[in-house]
């Protein structure tokens, strides 16, 4: 279903793939917009190696959600690495994608505890912190899941 990867030697291992989803916090969310039109959004996010997804706190109306209610097929990159090398020519880079779908969650119980694992993610050892920001926000708290089917990192040559 996935594309191979034409410069197989570049290929990350998915364990490195893992570690640079495991230590980012931001990427881009690439949605179908609008009109045809990709929709790619920066976004923050936590990744949940144990359930193979990536969470994200959004708003509950806008472009974003219009494409994913539209189509709930996604891909998020991250680039963990970007350093120009001028007189080589080349950029040495690390950067992931991983793909797969978006599923809104919807049951109290799923939204808290995907609210709590972002809150760990970003503010590590305060849950009573998290437990007053989520309160504070609660009314309009929206959770979106990415399930993760497909992951490929790719390294720049000089790290081959």
């Amino acid at each position: 279903m996935f594309r191979e990867m034409r410069r197989k030697n570049q290929q990350m291992s998915d364990e490195e793939a893992r570690d640079i989803l495991a230590a980012a916090t931001s990427g881009v969310l690439a949605l179908a917009g609008e009109n045809d039109y990709p929709y790619a959004v920066p976004m923050s996010f936590a990744y949940d190696e144990e359930k193979e997804r990536l969470l994200f706190h959004t708003a509950r109306v806008g472009h974003k959600m219009t494409s994913i209610e539209r189509c709930d097929k996604a891909s998020f990159c991250i680039i963990a690495e970007d350093k120009v090398v001028p007189h080589r020519f080349l950029t040495q880079y690390r950067s992931v994608i991983a793909f797969g779908r978006l599923r809104v969650l919807k049951s109290d119980e799923e939204k808290r505890e995907a609210a709590e694992f972002l809150g760990e993610a970003y503010y590590p050892g305060h849950p009573e912190a998290c437990d007053e920001e989520i309160k504070k926000h609660w009314p309009a708290f929206n959770m979106v899941e990415l399930k993760i089917e497909h992951l490929t990192g790719k390294k720049g040559k000089d790290f081959v």
